[in-house]
């Protein structure tokens, strides 16, 4: 894993808006629908324009925009056996508390739709070809790019345990060792193939609101301990330095006040095994919780990549603020420590996103523009 050495690195969370073209292959493929042709093309050929342009905006590492995924989360049931159904949705505790809030954003279409399947039997790989694909799809275009260093997406035991609740084992904590066992052979393939495994787990944050909300935040650290125990193990064979794993409080427009605070998280995720954390740092309800590194010790060999533009809003920040925002952490950790991202990802679900495409990539430039200027008086000074 490369480090900011000489300038601030540049990255981002993992997704990237979809065209309709490729939103329709997932759909039709969530349906249960076989591919139509052109299906496999269309992919390949997203993968290809969006590492382009992430590299024509300057960014150093990169993502395929998880192109073949219908969401982070739920793309497991085409890859693992023992899911089945559907899983009625659950709003955030924070959502709950302000209907109106939760009716406007589903008038508006700022609910993203598609199914959840729930866990009806024993979880094991069943098909690798999707990862298969994926893989080669992200080394060609890499090479056609010439990007230096790239990264690809995977979820969480407890992500996927979040998205979609078991029905069939006896207990929580036995569906989650089964999720990662059997996720255990993606992680180890994303990296066997040359790249940065990201490992996605809201649930250690968003999940406090959401599966846990009926626990203390004191219950739910302790269930977090245990997440981070089981992505442990699954990260067995995985070197820490080949591993970076993103948090968040959930990627949707709202209050957000039952969100856990950075200060009580932090001790927990930082037991994790990939030696990178993403984490939001520029959301409103999380964009103070820099100074939270004032009094917490992380590990030395931790890299930290704060979220220094927002993926919820149309605003494009300012280069200055983001370069701001990185000086600020960087003057607590150290600036090799530091690499700028983004707070979520932009592609959350297909076919559904708050900003627009060609906004996404005003605000990459931003974040690289920031970097460039953070980078200047950091190795100034």
């Amino acid at each position: 894993m490369r480090r900011s050495t000489d300038r601030i690195l540049t990255t981002h969370v993992g997704s990237l808006p979809r065209t309709q073209a490729v939103t329709d292959v997932l759909f039709a493929r969530a349906a249960g629908e076989p591919d139509g042709p052109g299906a496999a093309g269309t992919i390949a050929s997203a993968v290809k324009d969006v590492v382009r342009r992430q590299v024509e905006v300057g960014i150093d590492i990169v993502s395929d925009g998880e192109m073949s995924k219908i969401s982070y989360a739920t793309y497991v049931s085409e890859r693992l056996c023992g899911f089945d159904g559907d899983t009625p949705r659950e709003p955030g505790q924070d959502l709950v508390e302000f209907p109106g809030l939760l009716k406007k954003l589903a008038e508006r279409g700022s609910t993203a739709k598609y199914r959840r399947p729930r866990c009806v039997g024993p979880v094991a790989v069943k098909d690798t070809r999707p990862l298969d694909a994926d893989l080669g799809n992200l080394k060609a275009a890499v090479t056609a790019a010439s990007a230096q260093e790239a990264f690809m997406n995977a979820a969480s035991p407890g992500v996927v345990a979040l998205f979609q609740p078991n029905d069939f084992y006896p207990t929580q904590d036995q569906y989650l060792e089964a999720l990662a066992e059997a996720l255990r052979s993606e992680y180890e393939a994303i990296v066997a193939a040359g790249f940065l495994l990201q490992i996605d787990a809201p649930d250690l944050g968003m999940g406090r609101h959401t599966m846990y909300r009926d626990r203390t935040e004191e219950e739910f650290t302790g269930l977090a301990a245990r997440h981070i125990e089981v992505l442990n193990h699954a990260l067995r064979h995985v070197p820490a330095d080949r591993a970076r794993m993103h948090v968040c409080w959930g990627n949707y427009e709202g209050p957000h006040h039952h969100d856990v605070p950075l200060a009580r998280l932090l001790p927990v995720v930082l037991r994790a095994k990939p030696q990178a954390l993403l984490f939001e740092g520029a959301n409103p309800r999380h964009a103070h919780e820099w100074a939270v590194f004032k009094d917490v010790e992380v590990p030395d060999d931790k890299i930290l990549i704060p979220g220094v533009i927002s993926s919820t809003t149309n605003y494009v920040e300012h280069p200055l603020l983001v370069a701001e925002r990185l000086e600020r952490l960087a003057g607590v950790v150290g600036r090799e420590r530091v690499i700028a991202g983004s707070d979520c990802g932009y592609g959350t679900f297909a076919g559904f996103g708050p900003v627009e495409p060609d906004i996404v990539y005003m605000k990459l430039g931003a974040l690289v523009e920031g970097a460039r200027i953070a980078s200047g008086r950091l190795w100034r000074s």
